[in-house]
């Protein structure tokens, strides 16, 4: 039990976390307007608006650089693991939703159009992994957010 309050004192952490669940909420909001009907599978999914990855990352460097200075090792290291993780939501993951879409085509095509019907052991591929560079940006912008209210505030 002791750990658990000491990371609910960490500020970093709990910075982060609250980054996280904005943009989780957020995003099934989102669906929930858009589709009509709740998925709660969006609470903790990827891919989507905004981008949780990014809000996590984002608000852990924020809380970093307020609490510890722009200077410290801490932000350093923080921001440069932010910057990797968007560059890898927009780039390497939405590359590999992008292919998995292709390849449900592929499975839905040979095994219930084509004359020579083939049966896949391999359900659905995942489409709905990596994001948009609009996506990547507001969920940056949302951990800002959420760790400059969370650093000033509480």
């Amino acid at each position: 039990m002791k750990y658990l309050q000491l990371l609910a004192d960490n500020k970093l952490f709990s910075a982060a976390v609250c980054g996280w669940a904005a943009a989780q909420i957020i995003k099934t909001l989102i669906d929930l307007m858009l589709n009509k009907k709740l998925s709660l599978e969006r609470l903790v999914g990827s891919g989507g608006m905004p981008s949780a990855h990014s809000a996590t990352v984002c608000a852990l460097s924020t809380a970093a650089g307020m609490i510890y200075g722009l200077d410290s090792p801490i932000f350093a290291v923080s921001a440069i693991i932010a910057i990797i993780v968007m560059y890898d939501a927009r780039g390497v993951r939405r590359e590999t939703g992008t292919q998995a879409e292709v390849l449900n085509k592929i499975m839905h095509y040979f095994s219930s159009e084509h004359p020579e019907k083939i049966t896949f052991d391999q359900e659905k591929l995942k489409e709905f992994i990596g994001h948009t560079p609009l996506q990547v940006t507001v969920g940056g912008l949302l951990g800002i957010t959420v760790a400059v209210i969370f650093c000033l505030f509480l």
